[in-house]
């Protein structure tokens, strides 16, 4: 067998199928860093092993199998520290065991759902800081590195691998089961799995670093997962927000750069080209979320980006609505970033003076320091007010935070020419 053919399904095994096979290899090692040690080295042994036997019918069960192989053998070997394990299971360690030596077994189109729900909600347990649940869950269920979460989160990589680090030992120490909660510990966690699950998204609809501007394989994680969570809570507006949200940002996809990779901002795109059967899905979602009581942060968000997404054309969005509705949105979720992404709006429709002292108030917050897209908002004011030194200096200090070369590249362009764009 070719040895680009196996890296590359080797390396799609690990896009598609990384949170079944650490999802199933926990249960058996009962440690995170155990499990996690386990699944690296059965992606190791899948490049000589496919190279020799060829690749198997099914990559996710043979890697779930050598995973869980090497798990027992390690717990075998350390039976004399077992008590000091975290129990990630429940007491019957059978029905740990059966699939072990039994591939067959793994059929990862019913097991995947299952799998990443149950890491998640394990991840979210209340005896975390919400930022840690949300960190140690992309790492854990979607493989993403560390240095692109510390980029999600505003900090510097080795504070998050830190924090990353003590939150294994606390799911250690407080003996946190691996399972999903009963039904009435559901509501308390739903918050947090909700926020696992946009940050996923976000993190997949741009990624925080390389070359492309879209990791579908996130994007397609995040929308699964929230298809799932609503057939587990059916009654929860959130869950369908969430989902509206997901579907009519992602409507945008296939027109978000151009034949040559270029980023296309929102005003030069294709509206024509927009994915309408999943903006009419989010749209009834988004009208079923306003009914009655107060909507919640993922409603309202999918209402401004439904707005955003249903008008004829940029100039034609109602911009004062989308002001409203940040108002409401920050009432209920008092986010700088959403203070920042109102600004666009607010300029708009009071013009970019006044949204620029926004942003100003917002840099002396100080609570996105580390945000690329502040000095980039900050430079397209600066721009459209005449003051293109400043805006130039913006520009630099937005390329100076950004790591996906998409939008590197988008930057470097406007800092070079920022009169032609």
């Amino acid at each position: 067998m070719p040895r680009a053919d196996v890296e590359t399904a080797v390396a799609d095994a690990h896009c598609r199928g990384w949170a079944l096979v650490l999802a199933a290899t926990v249960r058996v090692a009962r440690d995170l860093d155990l499990a996690e040690e386990c699944v690296q080295e059965a992606y190791v042994a899948a490049l000589a092993s496919w190279a020799r036997d060829g690749i198997p019918s099914n990559p996710a069960a043979w890697l779930t199998t050598a995973a869980k192989r090497r798990a027992m053998d390690a717990v075998r070997r350390e039976q004399t520290f077992r008590s000091k394990l975290p129990l990630l299971v429940e007491s019957e360690e059978t029905e740990d065991k059966v699939a072990i030596d039994e591939p067959a077994a793994v059929e990862p189109e019913d097991v995947v759902p299952d799998e990443r729900l149950r890491l998640i909600f394990m991840c979210c347990h209340p005896a975390l800081a919400q930022e840690t649940q949300l960190a140690l869950t992309l790492r854990l269920v979607c493989g993403v590195t560390t240095a692109d979460i510390a980029r999600a989160f505003l900090v510097s990589e080795p504070t998050m691998a830190a924090r990353m680090t003590r939150a294994k030992k606390k799911i250690s120490a407080a003996r946190i089961p691996f399972r999903l909660p009963e039904a009435a510990e559901l509501p308390d966690r739903l918050r947090a799995v909700l926020g696992v699950i946009h940050l996923l998204f976000t993190t997949g609809h741009t990624a925080p670093s390389g070359a492309s501007l879209v990791r579908t394989d996130l994007v397609y994680q995040s929308l699964r997962l929230t298809r799932l969570l609503g057939e587990l809570m059916p009654d929860e507006r959130e869950v369908r927000g969430l989902l509206a949200l997901l579907l009519v940002t992602d409507a945008r996809r296939a027109t978000r750069v151009d034949s040559d990779g270029r980023l296309l901002r929102l005003e030069d795109q294709d509206r024509s080209l927009w994915d309408r059967p999943a903006m009419a899905e989010a749209h009834d979602l988004i009208v079923d979320g306003l009914r009655g009581r107060r909507p919640g942060r993922y409603v309202l968000q999918a209402a401004i980006a439904s707005l955003y997404a249903e008008a004829p054309s940029y100039d034609k969005t109602d911009w004062p609505q989308i002001v409203t509705l940040y108002d409401e949105l920050l009432s209920v979720w008092p986010s700088p970033v959403v203070a920042l992404n109102r600004t666009v709006a607010v300029s708009m429709v009071s013009g970019p003076a006044q949204a620029l002292e926004v942003v100003a108030e917002l840099e002396k917050d100080g609570r996105l320091a580390r945000y690329q897209y502040l000095p980039a908002v900050k430079a397209d004011l600066l721009h459209r007010l005449g003051r293109s030194q400043e805006a130039a200096t913006a520009y630099r200090q937005a390329l100076e935070l950004t790591g996906n070369d998409v939008e590197r590249a988008f930057l470097a362009e406007r800092l070079a020419g920022p009169h032609r764009a």
